[in-house]
C-alpha cells in the first residue's frame, strides 16, 4: 500500500492603492502522476481465497505476479498476505488480511503512484479533497488514503526506490458511479489535480448500458497520467452488480478473453452489450472482485 504528506502553499499579494498590480497567467499546480502502470486496483479477498483470485486474473489478463509476502501495510497493528499482479491490461494490488482491517483501509478503490508526497497532497487538498488519514510510512516508502467528493476514496503512494513496470498494453480505466449530487464537483476537482481531459460527456447514454432499461444517464470519460476513467452519472438506483465493478479492463478480443476467464473459474455477471464505441461484460473473479472487461471498436 501507499501514502501521501501535507503542504499548503500560500500566496500573499500585496496591493498598493497607487499602483495596480502586474497581471500574469494564473498559477498552475504541478502535475505529480507517474504513468498507468503504476496506478493499482486495490482488491480485497479473504486469505483462503487469495492464491485462487491471482491464479484467475492473471490467467484472464496474462503478465506477472511479485512475490507474495506478509507484511503490516497500514501504520497500526495489521498483517496482510500482499501481493502485486501486473498485467498488460492493468496492474492490481492484492490484500487478504490476517487480522481485522484498521480503518480507513479496504475501502480505497486505488492506489496512484506520484512523484512528489508532499506535493501531491498539498495539491490534493487545494482541489477538494479530504484526508482520511496522513501520510504514514509503509516498508517501502509513504503512503496517504484521500476522499474526493462523492465519497471516492484512493490512495496516494511514493517509493524510496522508483519502481520500474513494464508499459501496459491497454489502460484499465477506473469506474466511479456518482449521483448529480456530486458529478460536477469530483469532476472539478479530479481535473484540477490530475490534469486531466474529458475525453467524452454524454449527457444521454442508454440506461440499458447499466441496468436502466428505458432511462438516460450521462457517462463522461476522462483521462490523465493516472490513466482512464468513466464517470457514470445516474439516479443511483442501479440493479446488482453495476456500481460494484470499479476497474474496466480493456483487451483486444473480449470473446477470447472471457473464454480464458471462464476456464479459469470466472463468472460471467453482465453478459457482452453494447456500451457506446465498445463491448463490455461484467464478471466476477473467485474471491468476489467483479470487473468490467471491454473491447473498443476499431482498436
Amino acid at each position: 500500500m501507499k501514502r501521501f504528506t501535507l503542504m499548503v502553499a500560500t500566496a500573499l499579494v500585496a496591493i498598493s492603492p497607487a499602483v495596480a498590480p502586474a497581471k500574469g497567467p494564473a498559477p498552475t499546480t504541478a502535475d505529480y502522476s507517474v504513468g498507468p502502470q503504476y496506478d493499482t486496483t486495490h482488491v480485497y479477498v479473504a486469505p483462503e481465497d487469495f492464491d485462487r483470485f491471482v491464479a484467475s486474473f492473471t490467467a484472464t489478463f496474462g503478465g506477472t505476479t511479485s512475490k507474495q509476502g506478509a507484511f503490516q501495510v497500514t501504520p497500526t497493528a495489521s498483517k496482510t498476505k500482499s501481493q502485486l499482479a501486473l498485467t498488460p491490461a492493468g496492474t492490481i494490488s492484492v490484500f487478504g488480511f490476517l487480522t481485522p482491517i484498521p480503518y480507513p483501509f479496504g475501502a480505497e478503490r486505488t492506489g496512484y503512484l506520484v512523484s512528489d508526497m508532499d506535493g501531491a497532497v498539498a495539491s490534493a487538498l487545494k482541489h477538494g479533497a479530504t484526508r482520511l488519514i496522513t501520510t504514514f510510512p509503509d516498508p517501502i516508502g509513504r503512503d496517504v488514503v484521500v476522499q474526493w467528493a462523492g465519497g471516492v476514496n484512493m490512495q496516494l503512494y511514493w517509493h524510496t526506490t522508483k519502481p520500474s513496470y513494464p508499459a501496459l498494453a491497454t489502460v484499465p480505466e477506473n469506474r466511479i458511479y456518482l449521483t448529480t449530487d456530486a458529478a460536477d464537483t469530483f469532476i472539478k476537482q479530479w481535473t484540477g489535480f490530475a490534469h486531466a481531459k474529458v475525453i467524452s460527456d454524454d449527457r444521454a447514454a442508454p440506461g440499458a448500458e447499466i441496468g436502466q432499461p428505458g432511462k438516460t444517464y450521462r457517462r463522461i470519460r476522462l483521462t490523465s497520467g493516472y490513466g482512464k476513467m468513466s464517470v457514470i452519472v445516474s439516479d443511483g438506483q442501479l440493479p446488482w452488480p453495476y456500481g460494484r465493478d470499479m476497474t474496466g479492463y480493456e483487451v483486444a478480443n473480449l470473446s477470447v478473453t472471457l473464454d480464458k476467464a471462464k476456464a479459469a473459474g470466472v463468472e460471467t455477471l453482465v453478459p457482452v452489450h453494447a456500451e457506446g464505441d465498445r463491448q463490455a461484460a461484467i464478471v466476477r473473479f473467485p474471491g468476489g472482485y467483479i470487473a468490467e472487461v471491454h473491447s473498443v471498436a476499431g482498436a
